[in-house]
């Protein structure tokens, strides 16, 4: 049986992605705990990593969404919403 949600992992991964980003920054802005640059750090390199392979495995995938999904922080939710909302391409008859 298909999988009923077969992007949800690289919704999980982008949703980490840009959460974890805004966590550095924010720690980076006001008191630049270590403790919290070396807990987000890893976790938001790896959750970007697995966006861009996520995108780039995906059956749908163009060229455009790979190199949205290489965008630091929302590119992997832009690249997730193109290939939500992208359908096959199809020619109309005039």
């Amino acid at each position: 049986m298909p999988d009923p949600h077969p992007r949800r992992p690289l919704r999980s991964a982008a949703t980490v992605e840009l959460v974890s980003l805004i966590v550095l920054l924010t720690n980076l802005a006001t008191v630049h705990l270590p403790a919290v640059a070396s807990l987000a750090g890893p976790l938001h390199g790896c959750a970007y990593l697995f966006t861009i392979g996520a995108v780039a495995r995906d059956p749908q995938r163009t060229g455009r969404s790979v190199i949205l999904a290489c965008l630091p922080g929302i590119g992997g939710l832009l690249a997730l919403h193109r290939l939500t909302h992208t359908g096959p391409l199809t020619v109309r008859a005039s």
